[in-house]
């Protein structure tokens, strides 16, 4: 990403919406919207979005317990996915639907009605608010499956919002990130607002192309033909082509506004979390020299904390150094996923110019580059009998996962859609490894009915029913 650096002062100003919204629930009036600048909901929802993936806390998403990146000392119950003592399903719900999604769309409203933009800054500014938007509605289906969607956020037609088809989503989202482009190129949209790119409209193409290739590439397995037009539409618009170009979001450095990683490592003042031994051993087993940047050097092997069991903290290798910093950057899409992505789609024959094999030493070579792994480096890693391309879909998903150690929502997906790596079974209560949330339990009680219909559509709440791109 662009270094873009917004004053402190300002970027206080911008952020403290977050801690003053109140919503007295998820489906607000949308004809009396907040009375916030849109500048102002649109940095906090990008945020928002950026801390639900970014962080570790057990109370939230726990994605990097669930790509089995991180493990804990303490609380054991979270890394052996015990949903409910946290209500972790109910806190990702509202967090993306209240704080991501409904401030998206009161932003829209309120810069349609400006009359003081010109056309072309409402374009360009709705054209931005529209891909962080459809990124949180896919992290919504691919957490969860079917979802309140066509209904969502019109609390006095559609009290209660029934749930759309996970697939019917992705169709949509597809649709509205192919006309997106347009809304992009018309003008000048957000610049102090955008903790992005700082208002950079070519850089916010590429974004919503690379997102648009991360869908296409999900639905691969259900849905060839869309898969296919989807990929090569995007590659043919315009993806990442270096780190330089990659979305992520600028943390100060200071609370309440560093990295979620920084408070929950540092600024908490405990030992909750460790390296786990998933990843530690897999980095290990292919001597991969990200571990002197993803890990610690506080003892003389690198050895994780033993999966789901409770771990002495100083028995077991910590976090590294560069995630332990409140401005580290958070990532919501990279050039090393576009690689992959091209490589796979190459694989399958869709036309995204040059050969799976080219793209995968790409995509590894990009994650290597970004952690600051030099290319000698680099290049040994890659002339390994193990790590040189076999066209393997174990292969190709365990080298995909390492690299996605810091965007560990996507890890967690890697996983379900190619069955690789192999996941340890937590220690404690051995438990499966999740394939989808639980529907909250607020939904349970308040929309019975439709959370009884989608319940039976997608095959059983349950942590075990397939998101519908999981078909392996």
């Amino acid at each position: 990403m662009k270094k873009y650096i917004i004053a402190l002062t300002a970027l206080v100003t911008l952020w403290s919406c977050q801690s003053d919204e109140e919503y007295e629930d998820l489906n607000r009036d949308p004809k009396n919207p907040t009375q916030v600048a849109s500048d102002f909901l649109f940095t906090a929802a990008t945020v928002s979005l950026s801390d639900n993936m970014a962080t570790p806390s057990v109370n939230q998403g726990l994605y990097r317990f669930l790509a089995q990146y991180f493990t804990t000392t303490t609380y054991v119950d979270e890394p052996n996915y015990n949903f409910t003592s946290r209500q972790n399903p109910d806190n990702v719900w509202s967090e993306l639907y209240r704080d991501v999604i409904y401030d998206l769309q009161d932003a829209k409203r309120i810069v349609a009605a400006n009359t003081e933009l010109e056309q072309s800054e409402k374009d360009a500014r709705t054209g931005q608010l529209e891909v962080i938007e459809v990124y949180a509605w896919h992290v919504l289906v691919d957490g969860f499956g079917d979802i309140p969607y066509t209904e969502a956020g019109q609390a006095n037609d559609f009290s209660l919002p029934a749930y759309d088809d996970d697939m019917m989503i992705y169709e949509d989202l597809i649709s509205r990130l192919n006309n997106v482009e347009a809304l992009l190129s018309a003008g000048q949209g957000y610049s102090s607002a955008d903790v992005v790119y700082g208002g950079d409209m070519g850089s916010w193409i590429l974004f919503a192309n690379s997102l648009k290739l991360r869908l296409g590439m999900r639905i691969s397995d259900v849905n060839p033909e869309l898969s296919q037009s989807t990929v090569e539409s995007a590659v043919s618009s315009g993806v990442f082509t270096s780190n330089d170009q990659n979305a992520t979001v600028v943390y100060q450095g200071n609370d309440p506004y560093g990295n979620p990683l920084w408070e929950d490592l540092v600024l908490s003042g405990r030992s909750d979390f460790l390296a786990s031994n998933t990843i530690v051993d897999y980095m290990n087993s292919l001597d991969d020299p990200r571990r002197m940047v993803y890990f610690d050097e506080n003892l003389p092997d690198y050895e994780g904390g033993i999966y789901g069991a409770s771990n002495n903290y100083g028995d077991y290798t910590h976090i590294g150094d560069p995630f332990l910093e409140p401005t580290r950057e958070g990532i919501l899409l990279d050039y090393a996923e576009v690689r992959f992505n091209q490589s796979k789609a190459a694989e399958l024959g869709y036309s995204v110019s040059g050969d799976a094999e080219t793209h995968y030493i790409a995509a590894i070579t990009a994650s290597m580059n970004y952690w600051g792994v030099d290319d000698a480096e680099a290049t040994s890693y890659l002339n390994q009998a193990e790590v040189a391309y076999d066209g393997t879909d174990e292969q190709f998903a365990t080298q995909y996962w390492i690299a996605m150690f810091d965007n560990p929502f996507q890890g967690w997906s890697v996983w379900r859609k190619y069955d690789a790596p192999t996941l340890n079974i937590p220690a404690e209560f051995e438990t499966d490894v999740p394939l989808r949330y639980t529907y909250p339990v607020d939904e349970t009680n308040l929309n019975e009915a439709n959370y009884i219909d989608a319940s039976e559509a997608i095959g059983g709440d349950s942590t075990q029913t397939t998101i519908f791109w999981d078909v392996n």
